[in-house]
């Protein structure tokens, strides 16, 4: 069979091959019609497909693998071997992307407006703030996905592939980035490997894989080449038939080769992965943002309309005040909004980054930390230590004997050395370090160190047991059968009567309640013999007895779970362990109530699949510990919680983990998870490690504290002056404020506010879950705003006192009083509403002092100098001063005395959260 290209071109199926192959299903290619010289695949669309001579015709390769060179012209026309969203996103898309958050949209739409109305200013300063949080939000994203590439690299994923140098070359084994591989090239896989690709297997030993990341499967799948069809598999769906193996997936045991039939974004995770992206909801960050939004789209959209019909009703103006109508719409706006979310979000990464190690790749995701009130996350490698220890060994009547421990390790010895596996099973270890400090038996007869191995059946899911066949030097003719596994498989395999099989499956069953892992242990003992050993042989074994193993909790996870607690984060496990084993590691942290677990404590899949969607969201809400679930499950829990109002993060690193990480609001990997995962999280953390958690949350809490202070603070004022401003466009018989006064107020406004982003919020803000609620927020701006307004009303009358009996343009002393007061007024509410319950840590916010004490000298020393002329505004009499100090003063007063008054209100009705 010729190996090397031929004249149908790479990817397509030679002439003589079968008519019976078909194109991998949902790929859309058909390797038959040979169209668009691009990927031939082979997998099948039902049925079992072709076979692996078929399907190496197919792709125009062979056993021995594809020339480099033509390697080289598959992947320019294949492309990378690369999952669709790894792509890199150009520039212009990221930015324009910028644009979809509806506060932004809503700046631009009014900018536009603004310049049909002929206000360039107001629209240059608008437009232009836009741009700016456009690009400091795209320049954040795309250092993320930098740190998130450099990361790739670090841990960077390579397989085995076979290649030729010539027809003529010998083939040899190399490791190649998976980015390389293409159609047609033969692989080698191995215990650990990720599944690169989808393939077609043509030689197996012992291979099983976890393909749970698509198929919800928890068990590894057992996996062989098929040389002929096997009708049985008949009609079974891809990940039924044993010879696919598909990307995602990732070798648990045993060893194989393959032939690789699609890559990229043609493969099946590729598609599910798509899939999966698309049916994750709004994060708590969307949602917050884009209520508040709305609440403030109908207001500015209210705004112009009544402001025109107003002035047309009772002073005869017409469209002339119109940029006037336009500029109070601005004025109620926000505009500084997206750059102090995107400059807020970016320093508290950015800070991350460099003090932890924890990457953030989707700004809002930042947010979403601070908010967040439960983490759900598996136990191993995070509450525990990802090893298990002894904790004793029992023979049959439940009374200690360590020979059963040292048989246990004749078997974990002799599988690790002759199964030739690339490490020993955790369990092995925990095995092997037990019987080092237990030493040799009193009688010499149990010494793993005395026995010779023989031959070895590994672990498979399918037996759920391994046996060791040894010989004791000087027992000749007699060979030695040792078999450890799970209890049911090693019971059926013994010699026993029905009744003692009973008693000791609910002796095994009993321990297993107190949240131990059980390994039982059997021999037999059988005449030598040359000839292979096989699964047969693991019959009529004598019991011998059970080791009992228990995890060990992370020496920093209680301490950790007890930090997270006080910061109002409840932790919530999801693992697939029994759930004794989860209750017992739970209770020894702390994490729930001891004693006996109680239908409200732990939730079997069992009683997760018996729950409706509604059901399980107050199942989710009180249970602490989720035991035995499948990735299918994890994701519907974490669902479920949302869906009863929490924020949820979710820490996985596995591609089990992956629907969860996509349902959680933010979800969380460590750098060393498996590359799937990374892509899935939106943060990336330098370790699996709670404390990181608890960083990371801080960080949140810090950037939306100084959102959520921004907010009151803006919104509050801007309402204030909003209603000022219309009322006075009614007493009045000129304009209170004109556009461009406006607009200077508002860059004044603007360029103070930016302190927002650098501000050190208040030790209250970091004690409970931020949550930005637009109802919360209406209440609080609708408050203040009527109270700034009521401190502006009052300036009206100190002006008609002060300027009754004074010389001069009215107008432009007005005008100038009332810009002065404006600013004044921001200043003190920038101060005193500023986020934190006491004098201390009012006073620790220095950006703010300093950007308020600016706003304030420039609001009295602007109409003073020869600008304010320009501006329409004249110098003020020291009256006015003198009067508006007494209405600060009494504002001051009552602000004071409304936060307070809020603060207590909020405390009351808050005391379960921490919300904005």
């Amino acid at each position: 069979m010729p190996e090397s290209s031929s004249a149908a071109g790479p990817g397509h199926i030679t002439a003589g091959a079968p008519a019976s192959v078909t194109p991998f299903p949902g790929t859309g290619t058909d390797a038959a019609a040979g169209t668009g010289g691009g990927r031939a695949t082979a997998a099948p669309a039902s049925g079992t497909g072709p076979t692996s001579l078929q399907t190496l015709r197919a792709l125009d390769s062979g056993p021995r693998g594809l020339l480099e060179a033509e390697a080289e012209v598959r992947l320019g026309r294949t492309g990378e071997n690369v999952l669709p969203a790894r792509r890199p996103v150009p520039w212009p898309r990221r930015f324009l992307r910028s644009l979809r958050d509806p506060f932004t949209s809503v700046l631009l739409c009014l900018g536009l407006v603004s310049a049909l109305v002929s206000a360039w200013g107001t629209a240059c300063v608008i437009l232009t703030l836009v741009a700016v949080s456009c690009l400091l939000r795209s320049a954040e994203e795309h250092r993320a996905d930098r740190s998130t590439a450099a990361l790739r690299e670090l841990v960077a994923t390579t397989a085995t592939v076979v290649r030729r140098a010539s027809d003529d070359a010998p083939p040899l084994e190399r490791e190649v980035p998976v980015a390389d591989l293409v159609p047609g090239d033969v692989i080698r896989l191995r215990p650990g490997d990720l599944v690169p690709a989808d393939v077609q297997l043509l030689r197996t030993d012992g291979l099983t894989v976890h393909q749970s990341a698509l198929t919800g499967e928890s068990a590894p799948v057992a996996k062989q080449a098929l040389d002929i069809p096997d009708p049985a598999l008949s009609g079974a769906g891809p990940f039924a038939q044993p010879q696919w193996c598909f990307q995602g997936s990732s070798v648990t045991s045993g060893s194989g080769t393959a032939v690789i039939v699609a890559t990229g974004g043609e493969t099946r995770f590729a598609a599910a992965q798509g899939g999966r992206a698309e049916q994750r909801g709004a994060s708590a960050f969307d949602r917050s943002v884009q209520g508040i939004s709305w609440t403030l789209i109908r207001f500015m959209l209210l705004t112009p309309p009544l402001v025109l019909m107003a002035n047309a009703a009772l002073r005869g103006r017409g469209l002339e005040t119109l940029p006037f109508a336009v500029a109070v719409a601005v004025g109620l706006t926000p505009e500084m909004l997206p750059v102090i979310v995107t400059t807020t979000l970016a320093r508290g990464a950015a800070r991350l980054a460099r003090t932890s190690g924890v990457i953030v790749k989707r700004l809002p995701a930042l947010h979403d930390l601070g908010a967040v009130d439960v983490l759900c996350l598996d136990k191993t490698g995070t509450l525990t230590e990802d090893r298990p220890v002894v904790a004793g060994a029992t023979d049959g009547a439940d009374r200690p004997d360590p020979d059963v421990l040292r048989w246990a390790a004749v078997s974990a010895l002799w599988t690790l050395q002759l199964a030739e596996l690339p490490a020993a099973d955790a369990l092995d270890e925990a095995v092997l370090d037990a019987a080092d400090e237990c030493g040799p038996s009193a009688a010499g007869e149990v010494d793993p160190d005395a026995y010779e191995g023989v031959a070895v059946l590994p672990f498979d899911p399918v037996r759920r047991v391994a046996t060791a066949v040894v010989r004791r030097p000087g027992r000749l003719g007699v060979h030695t059968l040792v078999t450890k596994g799970a209890v049911e498989a090693v019971l059926d395999r013994c010699a026993m009567d029905p009744d003692e099989r009973d008693r000791l499956r609910a002796l095994a069953d009993r321990k297993a309640g107190t949240g131990l892992r059980l390994l039982a242990v059997a021999r037999a003992d059988r005449a030598a013999r040359t000839g292979a050993y096989t699964p047969a042989d693991e019959r009529g074994l004598t019991f011998l007895g059970l080791v009992a193993l228990r995890d060990v909790p992370a020496p920093s996870a209680a301490d950790a779970l007890g930090v997270l607690a006080r910061r109002g984060v409840s932790v919530k496990v999801l693992t697939g362990d029994h759930p004794g084993t989860a209750a017992r590691v739970c209770a020894d942290l702390g994490l729930r109530p001891e004693g006996r677990p109680g239908p409200d404590d732990v939730v079997t899949a069992e009683l997760v699949d018996s729950l409706s969607d509604a059901e399980l969201v107050r199942v989710a809400d009180r249970a602490t510990v989720f035991a035995r679930c499948t990735p299918e499950h994890k994701a519907r829990i974490v669902s479920a919680l949302r869906a009863g109002g929490h924020t949820t993060g979710y820490l996985g690193d596995g591609v089990n983990d992956l629907p969860a990480l996509h349902a959680a609001d933010v979800g969380i990997c460590p750098r060393n998870a498996v590359d799937v995962a990374r892509e899935a999280a939106d943060v990336v953390l330098a370790e699996k490690d709670l404390t990181a958690i608890d960083r990371a949350v801080l960080a949140g809490r810090r950037s939306s504290g100084n959102i959520a202070t921004y907010l009151r603070i803006t919104l509050s004022s801007n309402l204030g002056n909003v209603i000022a401003m219309l009322t006075a466009g009614l007493l009045l018989p000129f304009l209170p404020m004109l556009p461009a006064q406006v607009l200077v107020q508002n860059l004044c406004f603007d360029a103070a506010q930016l302190a927002f982003a650098f501000d050190r919020p208040a030790a209250s803000v970091l004690r409970r879950p931020t949550v930005l609620r637009p109802r919360d927020f209406l209440r609080f701006i609708t408050g203040f705003g009527l109270l700034n307004a009521a401190a502006d009303l009052a300036t009206f009358g100190v002006l008609a006192l002060a300027l009754h009996n004074a010389a001069g343009d009215g107008e432009a002393a007005f005008h100038a009083g009332w810009f002065t007061e404006n600013l004044l007024t921001q200043a003190l509410v920038m101060i005193l509403l500023r986020t934190g319950r006491s004098a201390a840590e009012r006073r620790a916010g220095g950006p703010l002092r300093a950007a308020a004490g600016g706003l304030a000298a420039v609001g009295v020393a602007l109409p003073l100098t020869p600008l304010g002329p320009l501006l329409g505004m004249s110098a003020l009499p020291p009256l006015y001063y003198l009067l508006l100090g007494s209405v600060l003063g009494l504002y001051a007063i009552g602000l004071t005395a409304a936060r307070r008054r809020y603060e207590r209100r909020h405390l009351a009705r808050g005391a379960g959260s921490h919300t904005q």
